[in-house]
């Protein structure tokens, strides 16, 4: 396993990472990597760590179908840091200049011919490590395979969901994974597959509120067996700087956000996150997971915020107009290629103990596909809520249909009727949800 992490945040636990001579070669091959561009694809630091990362390849009997390639990395520049301009209420209408800002990844196209969207679901009872194997397994499966997701030698990397540091603990004596923090054995599976796919390296992302989320929420032992490396977002590590990165089309919010290179060097991006109900976006599935991605520091109101306030604005009014737009653009910025959804046991009524009607429920399902928005759609419904409600109604209560937005964007589609299922039915899986609401 590999560890990377440089996190700015002052509670920062840092663990012993790479040894002072292996960090300084690897910060100098990361300097000449981004100035050339990825001309030099040795040169990047991805590419030193997928020498030195030691990926274990677990047996699998899934059959990969031969399609449309990935999506490339795009080039990345190195800019010198500064807090981004959208703060407050007031959409961002700067103009980044192209000398400073690096070229997004293409933004995902509508499918053609009029083709449906697919998503598997598959009923599970607990976190049994051969039985999720199995059921992701088989969703994978049901979907295709992952061989026009994830070529030889790809580099792969799972953002996960870690919200609120290891201060908070799960209702009724559960632990954080099996309330509101993706379980790391759903992880373990995606993993062997992705493995088993091709790819040369495995990356594990998230910015952590501290490195002992990794630690105690067992994301240091599945990096281990899958030889992955995990890294902390709200850091730099192993490059010397953040990239800007530019919001194709630009954005209502903001049009550019500040991300770890990582992100812009990866060939596959993939999302799992939890299934639950949320304060001001309604619901948090793996689109919303995105909000994880940018360094916690350059997103606050003020410098006393543990959380990314300058999302939110001031209030409530104005988060929940502000955080459905910000969504949609992270995800124009770092679109999703594969998306998995842990609802086996999670929370209804907010995404974690810090909001008072949080409570534990177990729907006992998971959801996987390769369109996003749908993905997150079906979740949606198997809450028992609609997907394309109107803004201001159930489950968004506190403003804007995200799942909606992202449709009309161009990221999928929030429509059932677009979506075919495979595997159980919605309505064989639904559990319906207290919404937040409280």
């Amino acid at each position: 396993m590999n560890k990377i992490s440089e996190s700015s945040e002052p509670q920062v636990q840092r663990p012993r990472r790479l040894s002072r001579r292996d960090f300084l070669r690897l910060a100098g091959a990361a300097a000449a990597g981004l100035a050339l561009a990825r001309c030099t694809p040795s040169a990047s630091p991805a590419a030193q760590l997928m020498e030195t990362a030691t990926a274990t390849s677990v047996p699998s009997t899934a059959t990969a179908t031969t399609a449309a390639s990935a999506t490339p990395p795009p080039t990345s520049t190195a800019v010198p840091t500064s807090p981004p301009t959208a703060t407050g209420v007031a959409p961002d209408t700067a103009t980044p200049s192209s000398a400073e800002v690096a070229t997004a990844v293409p933004t995902a196209q509508p499918q053609a011919g009029g083709a449906r969207s697919k998503v598997a679901i598959a009923s599970i009872r607990d976190y049994d490590r051969a039985r999720v194997r199995a059921a992701v397994q088989e969703m994978v499966d049901s979907l295709g395979g992952l061989g026009d997701v994830v070529r030889p030698g790809d580099r792969v990397a799972i953002k996960v969901n870690l919200t609120g540091g290891i201060g908070n603990k799960g209702p009724d004596g559960l632990s954080p994974m099996e309330s509101f923090v993706t379980h790391p054995e759903v992880v373990r599976a995606l993993g062997e597959l992705v493995l088993d796919a091709g790819a040369g390296t495995l990356f594990i992302v998230e910015a952590v509120y501290q490195w002992a989320s990794y630690t105690e929420w067992g994301y240091e032992d599945v990096a281990r067996h899958l030889g992955a490396t995990l890294i902390d977002l709200n850091g730099t590590d192993p490059y010397p700087d953040y990239v800007h990165v530019a919001v194709p089309g630009g954005g209502e919010i903001y049009n550019e956000f500040i991300f770890n290179p990582i992100l812009q060097e990866i060939d596959v991006f993939m999302s799992v996150a939890k299934m639950k109900c949320h304060w001001v976006a309604g619901v948090t599935h793996s689109l919303k997971n995105l909000i994880g991605l940018v360094p916690a520091r350059f997103y606050r109101l003020t410098p006393e915020h543990s959380h990314r306030s300058a999302f939110h604005g001031p209030t409530d009014e104005t988060a929940g107009q502000r955080v459905p737009r910000i969504i949609v653009e992270l995800n124009k910025a770092r679109p999703i290629h594969f998306a998995l959804i842990d609802g086996i046991k999670t929370t209804e009524g907010g995404e974690g103990p810090w909001i008072r009607t949080f409570g534990p429920i177990a729907p006992g399902v998971l959801f996987a596909g390769k369109d996003p928005v749908a993905t997150d759609a079906v979740a949606t419904a198997a809450q028992g809520f609609d997907p394309t409600a109107p803004p201001m109604t159930v489950p968004f209560v506190r403003g804007l249909n995200h799942l909606a937005l992202a449709a009309a964007a161009g990221l999928g589609t929030h429509r059932l009727e677009e979506i075919e299922v495979m595997g159980p039915s919605i309505e064989d899986v639904r559990r319906d949800f207290r919404p937040c609401v409280g």
